[in-house]
């Protein structure tokens, strides 16, 4: 079986954007917009919650999954983080 997710990249592209990580913000609703494949170790998703959007990494871990997220931006500028995300030009 083939995945139907996409990948991110093992490693950032020269020039790329290195982005922030921090935990997990409580609270609001959280509804996916996107994910990668859960094929691989970790697991992106493009989130949106109060009418902002950010990315969450999900490392599966064996004991507890770990979950960091970036900042959030407005829901435009979130995506542009996101395809950026998955040519390897942030990480």
């Amino acid at each position: 079986m083939s995945c139907v997710s996409p990948h991110v990249p093992d490693r950032r592209q020269p020039g790329g954007k290195k982005l922030a990580w921090f935990g997990p913000s409580d609270g609001a609703r959280v509804r996916v917009l996107a994910w990668t494949c859960d094929c691989l170790a970790t697991v992106y998703e493009l989130c949106q919650a109060g009418g902002q959007g950010f990315i969450r990494r999900t490392l599966q871990n064996e004991d507890a999954p770990e979950i960091r997220e970036t900042h959030r931006w407005p829901i435009a500028r979130a995506r542009e983080v996101w395809a950026a995300l998955l040519t390897g030009m942030a990480r």
